[in-house]
């Protein structure tokens, strides 16, 4: 199988080899509990200043409160919690207060979702609105300016995750301040580190989650800025940790981890960001080169360098995302959070941009230590990429219609190896799927490669792919295609429709 080319780095990156010493380094010798008070716990308390102290200097967090968390999802609803709890408290002592919680369109679903939950656990009943954006995926501050003086929290991104555009972060303060909206603010900072200069303290930010695992950091670490005089509630209490702001022992080698990605930020180890746009531009144009009509759908003027979302006419993003797998290109068609989900990408939808570009969309995405010679060998596997698209038949050719049509294809093709990709999960005790008096192989989609290569040993051997809906199962016929099998099908339609359950 071909060799990984990782381009998949807004969903998550390698850890950097810094990182995993400092890590190493924290578990077998800074070992210690930051709360004890005798030698070996002091060392480790002066470990977790340190960093601290140089996210602030990173972030240019000034008098703001940074405190270490697992990530962004809980630095989101860390910061949703404390704005609505301060919300509640001014309602109770009986001041007035917005009847509006806004956030950007495109934002990641964790902030929505997370404003729907509290916004109910705490009864404010408040009005939850989307913030529209524009073709080129920026906010609409013409809406933002009718909606901002009723609003009570506005939530909106650094840079979105899916397309890579940078928010006017500027101009939405303007806003807010030229119509003395009360609104608290949260901006997601996750995609904004180490690609964009930050100074949260000189801004009216009030909350900022980060997450170390898309800057070279494992996961489980991040960290959320808390601007001065923000209203704060901590979403775990106990031991009292983080100066009682997040309960539980902390997280000691996944701070020294994120210490060492914050030196590599301060002394410029990571890549600037004209060099990133030059890396950007070779893999857009080897990709226009490759595909004929592709479509960039986020101007690259106003997005960072690192971020590339397109789409290619007439080809699903399942059918890329095979082919760029079969090259060994790994590269995703949208969030990394929702991508196993069939449906259309949110962002590029809240964008209206044509059906067909949401239907095909790719996102690939580096980080600010990417190396040339990745680069390069990404290009090259790229052209291989396209030159598989077009040497092979549409793979609406390669679906057989229905239930029936297939029962006549095995009758014809009695020697045809039946494959349900569907996962273990999926499966009702005994499932046994028969058609055409066999029984099909289960091989679900996490393990197509690793019998990929006895499949194409007999390339004489029809396959016929099945799975729920049909969506995996053309996946899984594509790829084989791609590899070289001709004849590998999928059932159009899926299992539902043989069974006559409506699909979703």
């Amino acid at each position: 199988m071909a060799t990984d080319i990782y381009l998949d780095s807004n969903a998550t990156n390698p850890v950097l080899a810094s990182a995993v010493d400092a890590a190493r380094q924290a578990m077998e010798q800074d070992f210690g509990n930051p709360s004890s008070t005798h030698r070996t716990g002091l060392r480790a308390k002066a470990l977790l200043e340190a960093v601290r102290a140089k996210a602030a200097r990173v972030l240019g967090a000034g008098d703001g409160r940074l405190m270490f968390n697992s990530g962004a999802t809980e630095g989101i609803h860390t910061a949703v919690l404390s704005a609505l709890v301060g919300l509640r408290d001014r309602r109770a002592s009986g001041q007035p207060i917005a009847q509006r919680l806004l956030y950007g369109a495109t934002e990641h679903k964790a902030v929505p979702e997370s404003l729907a939950h509290w916004n109910r656990l705490l009864g404010l009943d408040l009005e939850i609105l989307a913030l529209p954006v524009a073709a080129d995926g920026r906010h609409d501050l013409a809406r933002l300016r009718a909606l901002a003086p009723d609003a009570a929290l506005v939530c909106t991104m650094a840079a979105n995750n899916e397309t890579g555009v940078i928010s006017d972060l500027a101009g939405i303060e303007r806003v807010l301040n030229a119509t003395n909206s009360p609104a608290y603010w949260l901006v997601d900072g996750v995609q904004a580190l180490g690609k964009l200069p930050l100074a949260l303290a000189a801004t009216r930010i009030d909350y900022a989650p980060f997450s170390g695992h898309k800057l070279y950091a494992p996961k489980g670490i991040g960290m959320l800025y808390v601007r001065a005089g923000a209203p704060f509630t901590p979403l775990m209490v106990g031991g009292g940790q983080e100066a009682g702001w997040r309960s539980g022992t902390e997280n000691m080698a996944g701070v020294a981890a994120l210490g060492a990605v914050l030196d590599a930020l301060e002394d410029g180890t990571l890549r600037t960001l004209d060099e990133l746009g030059a890396m950007r531009d070779q893999l857009a144009d080897a990709l226009r080169a490759a595909f004929p009509g592709l479509q960039f759908n986020t101007p690259f003027a106003q997005a960072l360098p690192t971020t590339l979302n397109f789409s290619v006419p007439d080809v699903a993003s399942a059918e890329l995302l095979s082919l760029f797998d079969a090259v060994g290109v790994r590269v995703s068609a949208g969030s990394a959070c929702s991508s196993g989900r069939l449906a259309p990408s949110h962002v590029l939808e809240a964008m209206h941009l044509p059906a067909w570009r949401s239907a095909s969309a790719v996102r690939m995405s580096f980080g600010p230590l990417e190396d040339a010679a990745t680069i390069a060998s990404a290009c090259t596997a790229i052209a291989q990429c396209g030159a598989l698209l077009a040497a092979r038949p549409s793979v609406r050719a390669l679906a057989i219609a229905d239930a029936a049509a297939l029962e006549d294809f095995l009758s014809l093709h009695p020697d045809t190896t039946l494959i349900d990709v569907r996962e273990a999960h999926e499966l009702a005790p005994a499932d046994d799927v028969q058609m055409g008096g066999r029984s099909a192989l289960n091989v679900p989609m996490a393990q197509l490669n690793a019998h990929a290569r006895e499949w194409l040993d007999a390339p004489e051997v029809p396959l016929v792919f099945i799975c729920r809906s049909g969506q995996r199962a053309c996946q899984a016929a594509a790829s084989m295609r791609a590899q070289g099998h001709e004849q590998a099908w999928y059932l159009a339609g899926g299992l539902a429709e043989r069974r006559g359950v409506p699909m979703p």
